[in-house]
Parts: structure tokens; C-alpha cells; sequence
């Protein structure tokens, strides 16, 4: 199986940065595309950003692009999502996941971690 956990979540003032880590492991643990996830409450699941399997290729929704980073450290095992000019509406439950899925962009993710808390206070 494959487990992931992520941290680095907490209080944020707006305008501040975040990097939040997700320390991926089990079996293969390199061979995944794996993307970032936002869930505010009351609200849909909302896509953040994926990258590959080599962190050569990133996509990100086009109305994200800029604030939010998405990189991967393989020798570490770990993803990381570095978000700078955060806003109060970036508050959410932030998730890493991955997929064995063979292209990126996916809509289809396996294995998802329990999440770490993002607040932004204005």
C-alpha cells in the first residue's frame, strides 16, 4: 500500500506564504503522479495542482497559476506545494494524493492523505 502525510498547514496571515509537505512511502513510492487537493467546508473537493512521476512536467488549473507551486523531491520521497499571496478564500483542508494514472493532467487519483489545515486570516 501506499501512505501519505502531510504537514506544514497552520495560520497565515494574507499576503504570507505556506509550504506544505507530503512524505509519500510504501512500495513504489516514486512511481506516482501526485497532485495537491483544497476542501473548504461545504464545498466540492477542489483540484490544486499535479506533477509527474519525474517532476519534468506540472500542471495547474489556469486560474491558479502564479501563486501556487507544485515540486517533488524523489530522493526524499516527498511533494511539496509552496503557496505564496495567500487570501482568506484559500482557507481549506489541503490534501496530497497520487495516481497510477500514465498522463498528466488525471482526473483519477488512488491514494489520498488525511490532510493538513490551511487557515488565512485577513
Amino acid at each position: 500500500q501506499v501512505q501519505l502525510v502531510e504537514s506544514g498547514g497552520g495560520l497565515v496571515q494574507a499576503g504570507g506564504s505556506l509550504r506544505l509537505s507530503c512524505a509519500v512511502s510504501g512500495r513504489t513510492s516514486n512511481n506516482f503522479i501526485l497532485g495537491w487537493f483544497r476542501q473548504a467546508p461545504g464545498k466540492e473537493r477542489e483540484f490544486v495542482a499535479s506533477i509527474g512521476r519525474s517532476g519534468g512536467s506540472t500542471y495547474y488549473p489556469d486560474f491558479r497559476k502564479g501563486r501556487f507551486t507544485i515540486s517533488r523531491d524523489n530522493a526524499n520521497n516527498t511533494v511539496y506545494l509552496q503557496m505564496d499571496s495567500l487570501k482568506p478564500e484559500d482557507t481549506a483542508r489541503y490534501y496530497c494524493a497520487a495516481s497510477t494514472a500514465m498522463i498528466l493532467p488525471t482526473r483519477r487519483y488512488d491514494y489520498w492523505g488525511q490532510g493538513t489545515q490551511v487557515t488565512v486570516s485577513s
